[in-house]
């Protein structure tokens, strides 16, 4: 029970199932056991196929080494990790959940490859027939439908507003209208991960989700889809009765719920005991919206000193100019080394004369002619990472790979005030310190430390964590 209301069934991508979705965490953080276990338990489990784990015939992880000598050889390695590791998670979540459990597969439309290991996924002899549909977001994934249909799977998109929605519906899904299963409504100030913030948008001004699930239900209705297809809430979910109100809500039309955080604490969750053990100690205002990921979208993450060195190194940050100005009449003395002449403004002379002293003794170039001041350690870090790069983004902003160019390039300078994210995800996804790395979190996860049902560090099962949803809490 929710309040006064019983969560009824839906049907939802040919099943009738629980409105109650697994939010597919990629890298690792959602795989074959969890998902299996969620379906198992009547809801939607999402398998992530990005970058999923794999394993070799004794059952020993499959590390994702690369060795190809250039980039495009590289990620030609990634795309086949990809396909190799989301067939075995498939493989693993249908036997855990069997024939009945609804199963879904989850890629991020701007990860490298994506087209590539979806079909290869689909596909698949091995796992083909063992999956549902695809829930995916992070982009504008026009050719999602398309290739739904032509594998008939069901498609779900992740927006974060009525007018992506339009832009999608209006160029391509209407002409796969049958095979989309729901829409997920990601909530782009509550939700973790990546988030889909406009340039219109204030990521300090957070939006009340309800109007704009609402314009999304009337965009859909001008479509003509109707009420029975699904909109997932997610971003913000945690107890089930703060969002009576939506449950069985004629101006919402059927409405489902996603979970991201909170299936992470259960002990189907395939992350490292380290992670486990920081999540209950999290605080209200632990997560950060932020704008570094070389994505080039904000995303919501703890925290972290990883974190925090990233915003701190943007703070680090001066413009210059090759010629002199009104402005700029200072030439810059630190932060460099030869013959280059930098001209910049007297008190972000100073600044960097201060930051030289601190040990920040190295000046990286931005595509946006600024220097950041980092230590020679993070500039060696950084350089390493940007060449290293094996296109696990289509475009990333940190090594300026650009999948679909023909030079792989983006035509920018490769952005130090980023991070690789292959790098830090599969890090903390292995076992690596959360302290270290980027420790994505929906902007909910300070419930672990009040939620009475961890109390004593209590772990549950995933079943006994969908049961507790039920219940309201």
């Amino acid at each position: 029970m929710v309040g006064m209301k019983s969560l009824n069934t839906i049907r939802m991508g040919g099943r009738e199932i629980l409105p109650l979705v697994e939010g597919g965490k990629g890298v690792s953080a959602t795989n074959g056991a969890s998902s299996g276990a969620w379906a198992a338990a009547g809801g939607l489990g999402t398998v992530s196929a990005v970058n999923a784990d794999s394993h070799d015939d004794d059952g020993n992880l499959i590390p994702q080494i690369y060795r190809g000598r250039t980039r495009g050889a590289r990620h030609e390695e990634l795309v086949d990790y990809g396909i190799e590791g989301g067939v075995e998670q498939v493989v693993q979540a249908r036997e855990l959940c069997g024939a009945d459990g609804a199963l879904n597969v989850n890629v991020l439309w701007e990860m490298g490859g994506a087209a590539r290991v979806l079909e290869g996924v689909f596909a698949s002899e091995r796992a083909g027939d063992l999956v549902d549909g695809v829930t995916c977001g992070a982009g504008m994934p026009y050719k999602l439908a398309d290739i739904a249909a032509k594998y008939g799977k069901y498609y779900y998109p992740i927006v974060s507003s009525g007018r992506a929605f339009r832009a999608l519906w209006k160029r391509s899904y209407h002409k796969h209208a049958e095979w989309m299963a729901a829409v997920v409504y990601e909530d782009p100030w509550l939700a973790g991960g990546h988030n889909g913030l406009s340039n219109a948008e204030d990521p300090d001004q957070p939006q009340d989700p309800y109007p704009r699930v609402k314009d999304l239900r009337d965009t859909m209705r001008a479509g003509g889809i109707s009420d029975d297809v699904p909109i997932i809430m997610a971003g913000g979910v945690w107890y089930l009765r703060e969002w009576a109100d939506w449950i069985d809500n004629p101006e919402l039309g059927t409405i489902a719920f996603q979970f991201g955080s909170r299936p992470l604490l259960t002990q189907e969750s395939p992350i490292p005991a380290i992670w486990k053990e920081r999540l209950p100690l999290l605080k209200e205002g632990d997560i950060l919206l932020h704008p570094f990921s070389p994505t080039g979208f904000y995303s919501s993450a703890i925290k972290t000193p990883f974190l925090m060195d990233l915003k701190h190194r943007s703070e680090r940050q001066i413009a210059f100019g090759s010629v002199q100005c009104d402005h700029r009449t200072h030439k810059l003395d630190v932060g460099f080394k030869g013959n280059k002449t930098y001209y910049v403004t007297k008190g972000d002379l100073i600044r960097a004369r201060g930051w030289n002293a601190q040990g920040y003794t190295e000046g990286l170039k931005t595509p946006d002619d600024t220097l950041v001041f980092v230590t020679p350690e993070q500039a060696k870090v950084i350089r390493k990472d940007q060449a290293d790069c094996m296109g696990c983004l289509s475009q990333c902003k940190f090594s300026s790979w650009n999948e679909h160019a023909e030079n792989h390039s983006t035509g920018r300078l490769a952005d130090p005030r980023s991070f690789c994210i292959q790098k830090t995800l599969q890090d903390i996804a292995h076992g690596g310190d959360p302290d270290d790395n980027l420790t994505f979190a929906g902007h909910s996860a300070h419930h672990f430390s009040t939620d009475p049902f961890y109390s004593n560090g209590f772990v549950p099962t995933v079943k006994q964590l969908v049961e507790r949803i039920l219940t309201g809490d």
